[in-house]
């Protein structure tokens, strides 16, 4: 397999946001493959999304934003979290879109020792509950701020064609988890699949 090419995320955000679904997202994580399927994506845009890190500019935490599409823009949230984004567009266009939840394929042992050693209940995960919401993706992964600006044209983290779905297969809704701009119809996900964050 070939990793997808850096015109595929050189695109409307809300195109690649929904041709991302079915993508298979790897990382070799100290000699182990790490895959997972995408089923869950956000789209956000600095034009008319209030949500969006972009939306008043450039700054020292959302510069990977403006950069070309096809880097990794990653963020820490409510003190706790990390949240990992695919870079969309050309170059000085803030825009990206959220990695909301995989299935998981290869690797699960890891990503589940990852996601256990995160919690304060220690108890075993189900298969479903290991990156089923964007901060359970990055601790799966082992994704943090390392990762920001991480070209997925290289490894040790690319995304290759998957499955595709055709629109009547895909869902869409309004945003989850934020207060502004949440009505927008850009979070898009596979419908009826189990690992769909909610």
């Amino acid at each position: 397999m070939k990793p997808l090419t850096i015109d595929f995320y050189q695109r409307p955000t809300v195109t690649v946001a929904q041709d991302l679904l079915g993508c298979l997202f790897v990382r070799l994580f100290r000699g182990v493959r790490l895959v997972g399927r995408v089923v869950e994506t956000e789209a956000y845009h600095q034009v008319g999304d209030a949500a969006c890190h972009a939306h008043k500019g450039k700054t020292a935490r959302n510069r990977v934003m403006f950069e070309t599409g096809g880097k990794l823009y990653v963020y820490f949230t409510y003190g706790m979290h990390f949240c990992m984004n695919v870079v969309t567009e050309a170059e000085g266009v803030g825009s990206a879109v959220l990695l909301r939840a995989f299935e998981p394929l290869e690797g699960l042992e890891i990503m589940h020792k990852h996601r256990v050693e995160k919690r304060v209940n220690k108890a075993t995960l189900a298969v479903k509950e290991l990156c089923s919401g964007p901060a359970k993706v990055c601790q799966a992964f082992a994704i943090s701020t390392a990762q920001n600006g991480h070209n997925l044209s290289e490894e040790p983290i690319q995304l290759f064609r998957g499955e595709s779905f055709t629109q009547e297969k895909i869902g869409t809704s309004g945003r989850i988890g934020i207060s502004q701009a949440a009505a927008l119809p850009w979070r898009f996900y596979i419908k009826d699949n189990n690992y769909v964050s909610r």
